[in-house]
């Protein structure tokens, strides 16, 4: 297949996804909060919090089947890719097990490290149990969709994603209206998880033109993979202390109650986000196929038009957060989280300076350059555990947002831009000019025209919030498409010549 129609494939069933799952997602949190309460929505994000850092285990494996699942199909190599697969399956199998006895053990240990109501402890405890048992299977269960991205078939896992993320959705509305609660909700969440991946394991074998076995275990190749996954486990590690470290910090050294409160802001800059990083996973497999080829032309292509692309997504969602933020904090939990609002631009700021540069990340390690990456991103984040535990004691969950935002201006501004420009061998003002001077300057007619409904038509339910961002909408848009269709010929124009204009010059 064409890649131009590949990419257009992958990325569409990707945006629908999102858009599927960011609908769902938006109107269910709110609906799981207040059927909740305050104290029960607190242990749900807490123990998922928990629970999620089994993820390291993983010790980048995922990354490193993806990337030689792509490698190997580029080459028709069709026995090294099942012996990395089949190796892959095998160390996934006993992480597994591992997963279970730590699992056991967090069971038991619970209630000594966080101090968790004793009506809710139960519930709670169990709670962690069904959500550990279900990461603990899903190691080997999710290898098969590393396959599907290998293979870029992210056409079929984003359309598969949206049926199941109905399918929980309406589950979850179910439940919670005929009295259930944490365990209720929990055990759809884990279930529905594992049917996703039970489904693309079937998938995965359909695509792939390779049996597993026991006599493709390889050594030499588990030590390739790991030396390749080494760094992308150290970035594993990294996201879980940059972005997933605040909920345990805030139930440890503020109040488990006050999750809560920042976790509404949070999952609001979360949300936000889902569009680009949906869009950059397609750039892995992409720039390891063109590094594989050395085709470096392509590489540095790939790198400025996939940033622009990002920025063009991420630069107003970002304004829109800054300047209607405690609207759509008011109309979408409630007037009691507006309060939440200093957070939000806390963190909204300097996670979009980078998600902006998300394909940067990507093509790292993409071309397997992304030691450097892993060990910045690292330090990072162990400076965002630590910052956030001496703020949160003098500014609460704003001093922990503090303490993740500080660290992450950082890296996105004065590291990433310079380490990527200096691989690709493409001048630092050229790449920050070709990728981001558009994206920014569409983005002022944008926030004078939300500054101005904002003044005069307030928001206090869901049609004056709509309304505000139809008006920067149009804005917005009349300005992407004045800049765009200003830039090709009227005897040209066509959606070829269009897309010529998001085109590196």
């Amino acid at each position: 297949m064409n890649l131009k129609i590949r990419a257009a494939k992958n990325v569409g069933a990707m945006w629908l996804n999102l858009l599927v799952h960011g609908a769902v997602v938006f109107f269910l949190s709110p609906f799981i909060l207040h059927r909740l309460g305050n104290e029960l929505f607190s242990l749900w994000v807490l123990i998922f919090s928990l629970t999620g850092y089994c993820g390291i285990l993983d010790l980048g494996i995922r990354t490193a089947t993806v990337r030689y699942v792509a490698k190997c199909s580029e080459a028709g190599d069709q026995d090294q890719l099942a012996r990395f697969v089949s190796t892959s399956l095998g160390f996934y199998c006993a992480i597994a097990l591992f997963s279970l006895i730590l699992t056991a053990i967090g069971y038991l240990y619970l209630p000594r490290v966080f101090n968790i109501s004793p009506t809710d402890l139960e519930d709670a405890r169990l709670l962690f149990l069904i959500a550990g048992v279900g990461v603990a299977l899903s190691f080997p269960l999710s290898l098969f969709s590393g396959v599907l991205e290998g293979l870029q078939r992210f056409d079929s896992l984003g359309l598969t994603q949206v049926g199941l993320t109905l399918f929980r959705g309406l589950l979850i509305v179910i439940a919670l209206k005929s009295g259930g609660k944490l365990l209720a909700i929990g055990g759809i969440t884990v279930g529905v998880n594992l049917l996703s991946y039970v489904i693309f394991m079937c998938m995965a074998r359909r695509h792939m033109p390779v049996s597993l076995s026991l006599r493709h275990l390889d050594g030499n190749t588990f030590r390739e993979m790991i030396r390749y996954g080494a760094f992308a486990f150290v970035i594993l590690v990294a996201e879980k202390l940059r972005f997933q470290s605040d909920a345990i910090v805030i139930g440890a050294f503020v109040s488990t109650a006050a999750i809560a409160s920042f976790s509404i802001a949070s999952k609001l800059v979360e949300y936000s986000t889902y569009a680009v990083r949906s869009m950059a996973q397609i750039f892995t497999p992409m720039s390891s196929q063109f590094h594989a080829a050395r085709d470096f032309a392509r590489l540095r292509h790939t790198l400025v038009a996939g940033n622009r692309a990002c920025a063009l997504i991420v630069f107003p969602l970002c304004i829109i957060l800054i300047i209607l933020g405690k609207s759509i904090l008011e109309v979408w939990a409630g007037a009691t989280y507006v309060s939440s609002y200093p957070v939000l631009v806390t963190l909204a700021i300097p996670r979009t300076i980078y998600l902006a540069q998300s394909t940067s990340t990507k093509i790292l390690i993409g071309m397997a350059e992304h030691r450097m990456l892993a060990l910045v991103l690292l330090v990072e984040g162990v400076a965002n555990v630590a910052l956030s535990i001496l703020l949160a004691g003098r500014f609460g969950v704003v001093g922990v947002a503090l303490g993740t935002a500080i660290p992450l201006f950082g890296t996105s501004l004065l590291f990433l831009p310079h380490h990527i420009a200096r691989h690709l061998d493409i001048p630092l003002r050229t790449f920050l000019g070709r990728s981001y001077l558009l994206p920014a300057a569409l983005c002022v007619p944008l926030a004078g025209m939300l500054l101005f409904v904002r003044q005069e038509f307030p928001a206090h339910g869901y049609h004056g919030l709509i309304l505000q961002l139809a008006c920067g909408g149009v804005v917005y848009c009349a300005g992407l498409s004045f800049v765009v269709f200003s830039w090709v010929p009227r005897s040209s124009r066509s959606w070829g010549a269009v897309a010529q204009v998001f085109k590196p010059r």
